[in-house]
């Protein structure tokens, strides 16, 4: 298991980036994957982006080619630097470890909220 500790969330305008960090309390190189994900109220939660331990990214269709993720392994942390935000992106942020076979982690979320 790992503690993941998101941050980098607040309000910004539209067009604006933001920097989300997902700190984890150990090494995340065995973890198979790291990802983000976000929920909107009255929405289910969806994936926003994943990198999987040989570098190889995935985005939701939502977000490609605004949205970029990244990790760093010598400080254990996943990035997501969001581009070209628009209201509805607006939703809470949520950091995942993905061991497969359908077993993981989850952060305990940070706010984005992209309004004028």
């Amino acid at each position: 298991q790992v503690q993941l500790v998101e941050s980098g969330g607040g309000l910004v305008q539209p067009g604006g980036s933001l920097r989300l960090s997902c700190a984890a309390s150990r090494s995340i190189l065995s973890i198979n994957s790291m990802g983000w994900f976000r929920q909107a109220p009255g929405k289910q939660r969806e994936l926003v982006a994943r990198i999987i331990s040989g570098g190889i990214t995935n985005y939701g269709d939502s977000v490609k080619g605004r949205f970029t993720i990244s990790r760093e392994n010598a400080k254990n942390t996943v990035y997501l630097q969001m581009n070209s935000l628009k209201p509805e992106d607006t939703a809470v942020y949520y950091c995942r470890a993905d061991y497969g076979m359908g077993r993981g982690d989850w952060g305990q979320g940070t706010q984005v909220t992209v309004s004028s």
